[in-house]
């Protein structure tokens, strides 16, 4: 993935039309093509005049989230939430939930943590309700420790403390055209898309740097 200036808007790792019948496929094309485009282009306009910024790469930015401008903050962490987003999804998942097998760490780790999958889901479908207006759901690991948590507009989660492992969009242009204003459909369809692996890679690379 292009990680550093000047930021390009990599492909999809799948076709626009891939999620549907829960996604559909115009609002991944203006989501992808459009959306993420111009947090892209407002992100490389503010770093043309930061040549000290230059070589640090996106997560590097976003480590620093308090010292940036709040412009580049802003786009920054759109860049950063879109292709989390996007990269989360897959349009052939093996199962609603995590896969049960000697490699998967993440389903455990959730029953654990909340009580079970379907508790899980439900405080999951909570939080992304509460976001009043525009931001992001997170599943996040803190040490050690699985967390949800809501950031507005862009924001990210703190990634000094936390790895995050999977997150939703619920601003209305990710969903509006298919499902007008109902997020609790869009959030019910999600489900049927998360990328499971990788999101046990994700938790399971960040067990690795915790036991080195």
């Amino acid at each position: 993935m292009n990680n550093c200036y000047p930021f390009v808007n990599t492909p999809l790792p799948y076709a626009y039309n891939a999620l549907e019948p829960y996604i559909d496929e115009k609002t991944m094309r203006l989501h992808h093509d459009k959306h993420l485009q111009t947090y892209i282009d407002g992100l490389n306009k503010l770093l043309k005049s930061q040549p000290a910024l230059q070589s640090c790469s996106l997560q590097t930015l976003l480590a620093n989230w308090n010292h940036l401008p709040v412009s580049l903050r802003n786009n920054a962490g759109g860049v950063y939430n879109h292709r989390f987003f996007f990269d989360s999804l897959t349009p052939c998942p093996k199962d609603f939930q995590p896969a049960i097998s000697t490699d998967n760490k993440i389903l455990p780790a959730i029953e654990k943590q909340f009580c079970g999958f379907d508790r899980f889901c439900s405080l999951w479908k909570e939080s992304a309700l509460s976001v009043f207006g525009s931001g992001y759901v997170w599943l996040v690991c803190e040490c050690g420790m699985l967390k949800i948590i809501t950031t507005a507009n862009q924001n990210v989660p703190d990634l000094c403390l936390q790895t995050p492992l999977l997150n939703l969009d619920v601003w209305e242009h990710t969903y509006y055209l298919k499902h007008y204003n109902m997020r609790t459909d869009y959030i019910d369809d999600w489900f049927h898309l998360i990328n499971w692996d990788v999101v046990n890679n994700r938790y399971r690379a960040q067990n690795s740097k915790r036991t080195e």
